[in-house]
């Protein structure tokens, strides 16, 4: 769970490595005078990224899902090619064997 706290950490701050106004859909909340307002704005901003990083989660989890279906399938994979290369190592045996009564 942490190292997936991380991970998104890592997205988020590569994805905004300028300041925040920088960051598209972000409000600068500065300017504004009216407390009612400047509180609405930082509401909104909050939104937005609380937003973002559902987004950044979802995507993040399917990708993570994504790579332990990869995962699977190659070490079901690589099941398969030792059990040929045994199977074909007992062969070589057997065949080893015969040659060699033959000397």
């Amino acid at each position: 769970m942490m190292l997936r706290s991380l991970i998104m950490l890592a997205v988020l701050a590569a994805a905004a490595p300028a300041s925040a106004q920088d960051v598209r859909g972000l409000e600068v909340c500065t300017a504004e005078k009216n407390m009612d307002r400047r509180t609405a704005c930082l509401q909104s901003n909050t939104e937005f990224l609380q937003q973002a990083l559902a987004k950044l989660t979802r995507e993040i989890h399917d990708k993570l899902n994504a790579l332990s279906r990869e995962t699977a399938a190659l070490k079901a994979e690589i099941a398969t090619l030792k059990a040929a290369l045994a199977k074909l190592q007992h062969e070589l045996a057997g065949l080893k064997k015969p040659a060699a009564e033959k000397k």
